[in-house]
């Protein structure tokens, strides 16, 4: 799956810019994207494990590699305070 995506630093997060829309339109995978993200905030808070994030800004589809940190009910929060719109995210693992 990750040959489809671009490999970015956590760091570099923050310069992108993100379309309103949804990347994901059925119901089962929003479902299915929300446990993912629920399952990555308990790695991150208890075991600091890493995890992929796979998601997509204006220009491409992107992935990066590091820990949930929290949670809003439109953001994946990462170290630092750089956040990920959920409806921006297709999968996390």
């Amino acid at each position: 799956m990750t040959e489809d995506y671009n490999i970015i630093d956590k760091e570099d997060i923050a310069l992108l810019k993100f379309p309103k829309t949804d990347v994901l339109s059925d119901v089962d995978e929003i479902k299915t994207r929300t446990g993912e993200i629920n399952r990555a905030l308990s790695l991150g808070n208890l075991e600091h494990s890493k995890i992929k994030i796979f998601f997509e800004d204006v220009e491409s589809k992107k992935v990066v590699d590091t820990t949930v940190w929290g949670v809003t009910d439109k953001n994946v929060i990462l170290k630092q305070g750089v956040m990920i719109p959920i409806n921006r995210i297709f999968k996390l693992f």
